[in-house]
């Protein structure tokens, strides 16, 4: 009887110690999810607003994002209208609500785009003209400063992350080489992103410079 209470009571013990095992892994596993999604939110960010700077050529990115004041709320221009090119110079935007034309012309004129936009009915047009060299030096120096923030962001992520894990170390849960190798992977994810960041720059860069 006793045997069978001992060999019960390690086979608790050894339930215990696997389960506690098991939860630590899975709040490893929950810090790095995390840390990776805030990362890729990051990237995202970066890669819109890179999106939305022009390069001297029509493209629908430049106005899918932005935000228009309609229906009592804020939405993106790409929900609301279709947008089109018929060529290199021109954006077409035909609200799907001929309504919301004047709160789309309002959201054009205040945002960072700097162009004027023409009413033609239910229409809106959007001319692009041909940016000057000090234009597009202003703008490279615009989306170095969006990349910089980019990074700020997940670095920040990195910090806030390796913190987590720290926190779970110091209560004896996981041990020094599991911490060791978290901030590894952590550093990798960094890495991961921050490179994405970098070919985005390094793309719009080129498109600003492309006579």
């Amino acid at each position: 009887m006793r045997r069978t209470i001992a060999r019960r009571a390690t086979a608790t013990f050894l339930d215990s110690r696997a389960f506690v095992a098991f939860t630590t892994t899975m709040a490893l596993d929950d810090i790095l999810l995390e840390a990776e999604e805030k990362m890729i939110k990051s990237t995202e960010v970066i890669q819109a607003e890179f999106g939305g700077i022009r390069t001297g050529k029509a493209s629908p990115d430049l106005v899918t994002n932005l935000m228009v004041e309609a229906y009592g709320t804020h939405m993106r221009l790409k929900e609301m209208a279709a947008i089109t090119t018929p060529d290199s110079r021109l954006i077409l935007i035909q609200p799907w609500d001929g309504t919301t034309v004047d709160a789309i012309r309002k959201a054009l004129e205040e945002s960072k785009l700097g162009i004027t936009p023409l009413i033609d009915g239910k229409l809106i047009r959007l001319p692009i003209p041909p940016l000057s060299e000090e234009r597009r030096q202003d703008l490279v120096k615009a989306v170095k400063k969006m990349a910089e923030e980019g990074r700020v962001s997940i670095r920040a992520n990195r910090r806030h992350a390796i913190d987590e894990i720290k926190k779970i170390q110091k209560a004896g849960d996981i041990t020094e080489d599991q911490l060791a190798d978290a901030e590894k992977e952590i550093q990798k994810l960094t890495d991961q992103y921050v490179g994405e960041i970098e070919k985005g720059l390094i793309l719009k860069e080129a498109e600003l410079l492309k006579v």
